[in-house]
């Protein structure tokens, strides 16, 4: 079943130093409004254990853990659900062997992370490097599987969700995600469908004038009949909705949001994402068909996380955190009405 709607990114762009937000009142907020779980970042722990005063590395080490398990203690008392720890970047395809020792040590941490936070899951985009990895298939799909194998030998065991993020550097379909999950082979292993990076993939591009790629329309239709076709219902773990802006010029260089560097989708979701049904607020690209796709026709029932990211959210303003988990409840609800998940909904 469509149990509820977690409240994505709450604790990782409300929660970064920059913002100001404590995790006290995010949880608040998504409480309030009805929010049954939410997603947690890494940074958020380490924003909440060091109260943004940027100690030393070592420090931030020894804390970290007690931070988990203190807004664990917090969510419990919120009636929260910790649904998933996220997002464990830049791992897979490393050229540099100490590289991806770090990287399997820092994974050894997230592991113990995850059982404090209470949750069975952590999330891992594609990796989105612009240097030092490598697309072989090969390659990658044994980078996946010995931390799947890790994560298997936790206890509890850990669930990995992979997506390919709009920008990945060598993996940026979900179908290429869909290959690698079947490659792997682990129980463990399975996807995170995000109608932002499936769509602003296939249909969106805001390097353009028009903010569509060519033969968008055709392009999505088809990728979607793919998507209820060929993916294994069990393997898709959680689902994400979020829309985005349609920005008034293309975002190339000498526009207000460009980042010399920086592909322009990764900009693009930093900066201006929307919740689904946001069309005031500049939201266009065709998510109620990805999410119809996912839960109407392959027959997704599990954790909805409504996402965001925003420049807006760097606002040190107190009332953000409630404004947004607002937001995201209302376009939940939207959603339902549209799509008719009303009957789909447990409890």
């Amino acid at each position: 079943m469509v149990r509820s709607l977690d409240l994505a990114t709450a604790s990782s762009s409300l929660g970064k130093p920059q913002a100001g937000h404590s995790i006290e009142s995010i949880l608040q907020a998504a409480a309030t409004n009805g929010i049954k779980g939410i997603e947690i970042c890494y940074e958020a722990l380490v924003h909440h254990a060091t109260r943004g005063t940027g100690p030393s590395e070592e420090v931030r080490e020894s804390s970290i853990l007690q931070a988990a398990e203190d807004i664990k203690r917090r969510c419990d008392a919120q009636g929260l659900v910790v649904i998933v720890l996220q997002p464990f970047d830049s791992y897979e395809g490393l050229l540099d062997e100490e590289a991806h020792r770090r990287a399997i040590s820092k994974w050894s941490q997230w592991l113990v992370l995850a059982q404090a936070l209470g949750c069975d899951m952590i999330q891992m985009p594609s990796n989105f490097m612009l240097s030092g990895t490598t697309g072989d298939f090969n390659r990658v799909v044994a980078d996946l599987i010995e931390i799947a194998d890790l994560a298997l030998a936790a206890s509890p065991p850990v669930r990995i969700a992979y997506e390919s993020v709009a920008w990945g550097t060598h993996f940026d379909l979900w179908e290429q995600s869909w290959d690698l999950v079947k490659a792997v082979d682990r129980p463990n292993v399975g996807l995170c469908l995000d109608t932002f990076h499936i769509a602003g993939r296939v249909w969106g591009d805001p390097s353009t004038t028009e903010g569509t790629t060519p033969g968008a329309d055709a392009e999505l239709t088809a990728s979607l009949s793919r998507l209820v076709h060929d993916v294994d219902l069990n393997k898709v773990f959680y689902v994400q909705l979020s829309d985005v802006e349609k920005l008034s010029s293309p975002l190339v260089r000498g526009h207000p949001l460009h980042v010399e560097g920086q592909p322009c989708r990764m900009t693009w979701s930093r900066t201006s994402r929307l919740f689904p049904c946001e069309e005031h607020l500049g939201g266009y690209l065709p998510v109620l068909d990805v999410a119809y796709a996912i839960v109407n026709q392959l027959g997704y029932r599990g954790w909805i996380s409504m996402e965001t990211f925003s420049r807006h959210l760097w606002e040190s303003k107190p009332d953000i955190p409630m404004s947004y988990a607002k937001r995201a409840a209302q376009s939940y609800k939207m959603v339902c009405a549209k799509l008719g998940w009303d009957e789909l909904i447990d409890g």
